[in-house]
């Protein structure tokens, strides 16, 4: 058997899971399969690379050899492809936007004003609740832009792209329309402290900077729902959960969204591109599209656009 790359991948993802159960579990195959690969790998290198007991899996001397040479191919590999991908994209003269983002009103937005602006160019799309991928498939060049959401005054999660902020939301909560807050001017997180919450998921400290606004205001939160954007809504609206939502959020039927005392917790909206890659030329225009599309996603939501008349520290990026 030769030596491949994904040999070396699962020697480190059992190095780094310290046992065969839990590298299986993270890399989603069943324990069998694994053991039986690094057999494979074991012969084919001339020895055992893991003493297995009930601890778990530590490296013998050639699987510390093994790893240690692997931990300078692996990434050289990965850089190649990055650059190989990059450089093939610079080939084409023809601009595309292919842009990946999280859940929100934003990317829909944008995506409408990009293909309305440039119809003889592709526009494509990719969504996923990782930032951390999202960056990824930038920084590689299988993506162009990515539009993410950072919490509070976070950094941006990758040193490798280049960003611009589009705007900066307060969260809301997100109250069904029969609620007795519903109509509150703002509402304290300590009027809400028995409710059950829910929110989209995603990374981040969001859930732990939620937690400690919570633990200020007196209270620790009961439950916290992660589910898809949709399946909020309905939570809200049947009164089984209290949301926290971008204040851009749109209007929907059955529920309001309320301004939170203090602006405890907001959500900055960055978008990125690597600075050597075909986008860094169309970058400015993509900002700008960004920019007014949340501009547009404020002026949608009418308790959103009053809100900002006396904070004007947040809403879109206007320089």
């Amino acid at each position: 058997m030769e030596l491949e790359l994904r040999h070396l991948k699962l020697v480190h993802a059992i190095a780094e899971a310290g046992s065969l159960t839990r590298a299986a579990t993270s890399m989603g195959l069943a324990q069998s399969a694994i053991s039986a690969q690094l057999k494979r790998i074991e012969r084919t290198l001339g020895g055992p690379l893991f003493a297995r007991d009930r601890a778990g899996a530590r490296p013998t001397a050639l699987g510390e050899l093994v790893l240690d040479r692997s931990r300078v191919l692996l990434p050289a590999v990965r850089e190649l492809q990055d650059e190989a991908v990059r450089f093939a994209n610079a080939l084409s003269d023809v601009p595309r936007f292919r842009v990946g983002g999280t859940h929100g009103p934003l990317m829909g937005a944008l995506l409408d004003r990009l293909a309305a602006i440039h119809p003889d160019e592709p526009v494509t799309t990719y969504t996923s609740w990782s930032v951390q991928t999202l960056c990824e498939m930038t920084s590689s060049g299988r993506l162009d832009f990515a539009l993410i959401g950072v919490c509070g005054e976070s950094p941006p999660p990758s040193e490798q792209l280049q960003w611009r902020e589009v705007g900066t939301d307060p969260v809301f909560a997100m109250l069904p329309d029969g609620h007795p807050l519903a109509h509150a001017t703002e509402v304290r997180l300590e009027q809400l402290r028995d409710a059950r919450w829910t929110t989209v998921p995603g990374e981040g400290c969001f859930a732990d900077c939620f937690s400690s606004a919570c633990a200020r205001a007196g209270f620790t939160p009961s439950t916290m729902l992660e589910t898809d954007t949709a399946s909020c809504v309905h939570l809200v609206q049947v009164g089984r959960a209290v949301g926290l939502c971008r204040a851009t959020m749109p209007p929907t039927p059955g529920l309001v969204t309320v301004p939170i005392a203090g602006t405890p917790l907001s959500w900055r909206h960055l978008i990125g591109w690597h600075p050597d890659s075909p986008a860094a030329g169309t970058a400015p225009g993509v900002v700008m599209h960004a920019r007014a599309s949340h501009g547009e996603a404020v002026r949608r939501n009418a308790r959103y656009a009053q809100w900002l008349a006396t904070h004007p520290q947040y809403g879109t990026i206007t320089s």
